[in-house]
């Protein structure tokens, strides 16, 4: 059934193919395109002669309520809400017409929307813990065809709890429907692994359905009995696993139909459905806080250098290096030999609110000189200085202040911080910053060391004002100065 556009939702420019002519005029009916699921029709469709694209609208469904975790879809992976991730990776992906976000939640449509995606509001009905993801996808492009007044051709169902999906995958699924001839499609993943199932559960097929004990599982059926039994395989052989066949495990993060090919079906898979091979390590589903946590630690490993920032969400405290990072590592000698720093205000300000923002920090330095104590006791910040092995320091810090490493941001300039940044979550350079160091971090500053690289960080977490988020009252971080060597100072004066 055709519903009324979401007139609340910003209007995009119109997709790429133009509106097909109806019969009959402007307001006579329209053709019946729809097909039989199992009879392909290729996509591309000619108009005047000319072979026009087919529309391809990614759909990622996104509704409010998450038992397993709460507001799941707006929960953040290296900086970004997972709605927000799942769009980025539709616009990027090939073959993709428009990207649209189905929600009954007002904060996700927002997000969605700042990240360049349509928004159709899901009715009530087809937003509960019941509700198929077909509801909610054949819902949105009814919608998207009544807002364009054009034919979708081939639809894409993207998941958004798939934090490690790539635009590289949604195109593979797209391209399947929209160039190959498939009528569905769906992201996979190779699988070595032996499953098993406990024989006497009640979803044991001998049990539940006779006709499921097929040739292949005749040895389950018959040994259920006695326990357990192989999925895959025969308990009683144990191939190699060059010697197996290669199993592929549906990774649960894309899929596309053959859009009349899905409203007949009803359902995504039909006619001849193609695998779209994934990288089994980005394969990871977000269903309860353990899959997130796994997620937000992988993610410094499985996304593109520098392509995301943290949020205050994200970290529970940050360690700064010092010459390099708060000075322009540039020291300045007079003729007695004293040596001098040149230190940036903004990033006293920066550093004053992060203390306030009950964020954990330490300075941690392989330089002895004085200077950097003095500069700590100014900001009232604990120090670590003349330490030569500043990994094996920060470990020790981390475990006596009970922080999680993946939830530390470390910012460093140059190789003696490489060792620190293998071990935190959140390794940020300084632009100016030694190339190997650059191509290590996760994100890199746009200001340099000593001209405001911290101050642009406190603002990454709090906001160009600087406002401190509210919430449970916190302690400022405040510490005693010290050294890995010679002994302490004390804590005082104004940032």
């Amino acid at each position: 059934m055709t519903t009324a556009p979401d007139a609340t939702a910003p209007q995009p420019p119109a997709p790429e193919q133009a509106a097909p002519e109806q019969a009959g005029g402007p307001t006579g009916p329209a053709p019946d395109t729809h097909q039989h699921p199992d009879t392909h029709q290729h996509p591309h469709t000619e108009q005047q002669g000319a072979l026009v694209p087919p529309t391809v609208l990614a759909v990622i469904p996104a509704r409010g309520g998450s038992k397993g975790v709460p507001a799941k879809n707006l929960a953040p992976v290296a900086g970004v809400p997972l709605v927000a991730r799942a769009v980025r990776e539709s616009l990027a992906a090939r073959h993709v017409t428009a990207v649209v976000v189905s929600t009954d939640d007002e904060y996700i449509a927002d997000v969605a929307r700042a990240a360049g995606a349509e928004v159709v509001q899901r009715p009530s009905e087809i937003a509960g813990d019941t509700a198929t993801s077909e509801a909610a996808v054949l819902h949105a492009m009814d919608v998207y065809e009544a807002r364009y007044e054009t034919e979708v051709d081939v639809v894409l169902l993207v998941q958004c709890t798939s934090p490690f999906l790539t635009g590289e995958d949604i195109g593979g699924v797209a391209g399947a429907v929209a160039e190959d001839g498939a009528d569905s499609a769906l992201t996979v993943a190779p699988f070595h692994g032996f499953v098993w199932r406990d024989g006497h559960s009640d979803a044991h097929p001998a049990a539940t359905d006779t006709a499921a004990a097929t040739a292949t599982d005749a040895t389950a059926a018959a040994t259920a009995s006695r326990g357990s039994y192989g999925v895959n395989h025969d308990k009683a052989f144990r191939p190699r696993r060059q010697d197996r066949p290669q199993d592929l495990l549906e990774t649960g993060a894309a899929y596309a139909m053959s859009a009349a090919g899905f409203r007949a079906a009803g359902h995504r898979f039909f006619g001849r459905t193609d695998l779209v091979r994934t990288d089994p390590a980005r394969t990871l589903e977000v269903d309860d806080p353990h899959d997130l946590a796994r997620a937000r630690a992988l993610a410094p490993l499985l996304d593109a250098p520098g392509s995301s920032r943290p949020t205050f969400a994200d970290l529970d405290a940050v360690v700064l290096d010092f010459d390099g990072t708060q000075t322009d590592d540039r020291v300045l000698i007079d003729s007695d030999g004293r040596e001098f720093v040149s230190v940036h205000r903004g990033d006293g300000l920066g550093i004053a609110a992060l203390r306030r923002s009950g964020l954990k920090l330490l300075i941690l330095s392989t330089e002895q000189n004085p200077v950097v104590a003095a500069r700590a006791r100014k900001l009232r910040l604990p120090v670590l200085h003349g330490i030569d092995r500043k990994d094996l320091a920060l470990k020790q810090w981390c475990e006596e202040e009970g922080v999680a490493p993946e939830r530390v941001m470390y910012v460093g300039n140059d190789v003696n911080d490489l060792p620190c940044f293998g071990l935190v979550g959140w390794p940020v350079a300084v632009a100016g910053a030694h190339d190997v160091v650059r191509d290590a971090a996760r994100t890199v500053t746009t200001a340099e060391g000593g001209f405001g690289a911290i101050r642009e960080i406190a603002a990454w977490l709090l906001g160009p004002s600087l406002t401190v988020p509210t919430g449970p009252a916190t302690t400022a971080t405040t510490g005693p100065a010290t050294t890995g060597t010679t002994g302490s100072g004390t804590t005082g004066g104004n940032p």
